[in-house]
């Protein structure tokens, strides 16, 4: 299936898990500073997102600021537009929630909730630089808060900064174990080539999820996401199946179910279940595979409809501070549109996230443009941690290919297909052609 490179991104999604799961609520007694959240407002705020009442919350967030302000009611306040940027896919949440974040530390320079806050913003925003900061800066106010390891954590791998960022996961999960924390691991492993590792943290996060609709739902899709990437559709259709229970209509989840559907070769159920996701939040990798889907059913028309959509988002999402030059460009250069100017994106994406992710999409890039020997360094330093992606593993394929290296890129497109032969609906046949040449 596609890469799972997509808008919000692991790190992103996990900083949203902090902040739902414990990532701003967790405060050691000795070490709190400024004004924090108490438990029962906690509590009352956790209860809010889990049951989709957020609206209902900000409502009341904003009339008790109208009778009183202060750096905690404005500091949830954030928070919540947060989630409601997650629940709606509307990213003029982002602009809300930082202008109630900034307030609450105009009141009080050392809110943990309002730096933390503003720090899951900024990943949520891809601006993993300023993250950093944000996450460091409310790890110098409170270091045995678990969360703020995560924000620094999440940051630091989009940076590249691998070795940094692990350690700073370990750290978080020494100080709390929780669904946030395992879900770090999880993707740490992952990256690091430990497929079943990968899959245990993973289900240790759906354990610690026990009881909680959205992190039930999420850590299900999650590990199903893992399954489907190393090949077991049939295993990842049933995770995803296990999140819709818990929650009906969960968008990430009907996402997931297309996906594994569509590697079974069960387009039209697929078709059914991505239209469904895109209903209900139309994020851009959602948009995108609704028409890869449209067009691998034959509907040209359709598909295109929903490639001109993804335009549309992509310049709303700008208009509201999300960085999405990555995720442009590998749209753009997995569809042959504008190849030159997507490796402009690309390079300047690659500035702002030096990682794996990165090395990948712009090697790509390069690539799609016939500049080979370019590309060559960027797509092994994309495999370099030992990752197992058959999306990378195609695309050192792509490239040793380009170069007439016949025999490495039989190789490289046997072994994508063997970690999983529908990794692509537009790339996997390719694959295939080239691994018998």
């Amino acid at each position: 299936m596609r890469t799972r490179l997509a808008l919000v991104g692991v790190a992103a999604l996990a900083a949203a898990l902090a902040l739902l799961f414990g990532g701003a609520f967790e405060h050691e007694a000795a070490a709190r500073g400024g004004d924090v959240l108490p438990p029962a407002i906690a509590e009352q705020l956790q209860r809010g997102f889990a049951a989709g009442a957020t609206a209902a919350l900000v409502a009341g967030l904003q009339g008790e600021l109208r009778v009183q302000p202060s750096a905690k009611a404005y500091g949830t306040l954030g928070l919540a537009y947060e989630q409601r940027a997650r629940e709606t896919g509307d990213a003029t949440f982002y602009g809300r929630a930082e202008r109630a974040l900034r307030r609450a530390l105009a009141l009080h320079p050392n809110d943990l909730n309002a730096l933390a806050g503003l720090g899951q913003l900024a990943l949520a925003r891809h601006q993993f630089r300023h993250a950093l900061t944000l996450g460091r800066a409310a790890r110098r106010v409170s270091p045995t808060t678990a969360g703020v390891y995560g924000i620094v954590g999440d940051a630091q791998l989009e940076l590249g900064r691998y070795r940094q960022a692990f350690t700073a996961f370990d750290r978080m999960a020494t100080l709390k174990p929780s669904v946030a924390s395992y879900a770090r691991v999880s993707y740490a492993r992952e990256l690091l080539g430990d497929v079943r590792g990968a899959e245990q943290a993973m289900a240790l996060a759906v354990s610690a999820a026990a009881g909680q609709r959205e992190a039930a739902a999420w850590t299900r899709t999650q590990l199903g996401l893992l399954l489907l990437s190393s090949g077991r559709p049939a295993a990842a259709e049933r995770e995803a199946q296990r999140a819709l229970l818990v929650f009906p209509g969960y968008h990430l989840a009907l996402d997931a179910l297309a996906q594994a559907e569509a590697a079974q070769g069960r387009l039209a159920t697929a078709l059914r279940h991505e239209r469904a996701a895109v209903a209900r939040i139309p994020l851009p990798q959602y948009v995108g595979f609704l028409g890869d889907l449209e067009r691998a059913t034959g509907h040209p028309a359709r598909a295109r409809g929903q490639y001109e959509l993804i335009r549309v988002i992509e310049r709303l999402l700008a208009a509201n501070g999300v960085r999405n030059d990555l995720d442009i460009a590998l749209f753009d250069v997995d569809h042959g549109i504008r190849l030159r100017h997507a490796l402009e994106l690309a390079r300047r994406g690659y500035r702002e996230r030096p990682s794996i992710v990165g090395d990948d999409v712009l090697g790509w890039a390069l690539a799609r443009n016939g500049r080979c020997g370019e590309a060559l360094p960027y797509a092994r330093r994309a495999l370099r941690l030992g990752t197992r992606d058959a999306v990378k593993e195609f695309h050192r394929g792509y490239v040793e290919a380009c170069l007439g290296h016949r025999a490495a890129a039989r190789t490289w497109y046997r072994r994508a297909l063997a970690l999983n032969p529908h990794f692509s609906i537009l790339w996997a046949p390719v694959a295939r052609k080239g691994a018998l040449r």
